[in-house]
């Protein structure tokens, strides 16, 4: 069996984990049986948001399974774990091949997909992330700098949005509308 890994995090940021692992056809069913235990167990863990599989299509035996942690830390306690190391350990002759990406923060929001959100609906969620931000810009901060030269506040304007939706409005309007944003992902 081979492993592969490429990575792309930061700490304390949330982060989305996919394991692809190539089943042999034979096993399917017990792989199948593994991931839905394997899930079950992620969930137990300190950070889990969620975890869901994606079976195959036609002709192929890749199965992606997504964890998504709340930040590298939390993710570290379930990879590191002898629950999870039990579990590797009976995947044996199960799997063929797998990989590993890691994804953080604003490029990890729609990941995690199943199937990947509608773009509408991503920009959709974006635009009222937006407006929230720099309606609250407006209304709170910007009699404090209404005397600055309007190149600094069109920049602590740009700092102030781009900084909240990256860390506070992104994050929460996707765990909010999960079920809207990715309404076929229930299975």
């Amino acid at each position: 069996m081979r492993t592969r890994f490429s990575e792309n995090t930061v700490a304390a940021q949330p982060v989305t984990v996919t394991a692809a692992r190539v089943v042999r056809p034979e096993r399917r069913e017990a792989f199948e049986q593994w991931a839905t235990e394997v899930q079950a167990l992620a969930a137990t863990f300190p950070g889990h948001l969620g975890s869901s599989t994606l079976r195959p299509g036609p002709g192929s035996d890749e199965y992606h399974l997504v964890y998504r942690f709340a930040d590298a830390d939390a993710l570290a306690g379930w990879e590191r774990s002898p629950e999870r190391a039990a579990m590797v350990a009976r995947l044996g002759g199960l799997v063929q091949d797998e990989r590993f990406a890691r994804v953080s923060g604003l490029e990890g929001f729609f990941a995690a997909a199943t199937p990947p959100a509608p773009a509408w609906r991503i920009v959709l969620l974006t635009v009222l992330g937006v407006f929230l931000l720099t309606s609250t810009f407006h209304l709170l901060l910007e009699p404090l700098v209404a005397d600055w030269p309007w190149p600094v506040r069109l920049l602590s304007s740009a700092l102030v949005v781009v900084t909240g939706l990256r860390f506070v409005v992104m994050p929460a309007l996707t765990r909010v509308s999960g079920r809207w944003l990715r309404p076929a992902s229930r299975s």
